[in-house]
């Protein structure tokens, strides 16, 4: 089975021995995404929301989540560690959304473009730039600052390749950015509660 269904997964658990039978009392089974071309007789399982579908076909990692700060980050540990220091200081993540290594400018823009029509009570973009490029981050989010506009508290933290670029295009927006996580995290925290400085 594992090998003719591309198998990821062949797992039987419990295995029970009953009356002198041996019984299956649980299996799991999973099979390999990228295979499932090979295999049209097996079923087709939707899974994540609509959104994270659709997030999902720009390239990216989406999750919802049950909170009212939108979050975008590069790179899956960046994210994971933003959601932390987010809750450390009080906040509460609405999603996860992972621009990426090497995300340009469109797609980021359209990732930006999903977090609003979320509607959260602010954003906080962490970026730390190694194949991500700062200017595009900030051209990315200029160009969604001036075609429809940010109603809500933005916090940008940016850091890495081409950052000096970067911030001073998001300050010609009029838009500040941060150096420090903890204090972006903050910030963002703090303009949700109505208590920024």
């Amino acid at each position: 089975m594992f090998r003719t269904t591309d198998a990821e997964l062949v797992e039987t658990n419990p295995l029970v021995v009953s009356g002198g039978h041996l019984i299956a009392a649980d299996a799991r089974l999973n099979i390999d995404d990228d295979a499932l071309f090979r295999h049209p007789e097996l079923p087709r399982v939707e899974e994540g929301s609509e959104l994270e579908r659709e997030v999902h076909a720009l390239g990216l990692a989406y999750v919802q989540l049950d909170g009212d700060i939108a979050v975008m980050a590069n790179g899956a540990g960046l994210n994971m560690g933003t959601l932390d220091v987010l809750q450390y200081y009080g906040g509460s993540p609405a999603n996860f959304l992972d621009a990426g290594g090497g995300a340009s400018v469109e797609p980021t823009r359209k990732a930006i473009e999903v977090l609003l029509r979320t509607h959260p009570t602010a954003i906080f973009i962490n970026i730390f730039g190694g194949i991500t490029r700062c200017d595009d981050v900030a051209n990315a989010i200029r160009l969604v600052k001036e075609q429809s506009g940010i109603p809500v508290p933005l916090v940008v933290r940016l850091v890495g390749t081409n950052e000096e670029q970067g911030v001073r295009i998001l300050q010609e927006a009029g838009i500040s950015a941060y150096r420090e996580m903890s204090e972006a995290a903050q910030q963002v925290v703090q303009l949700t509660r109505g208590e920024a400085r």
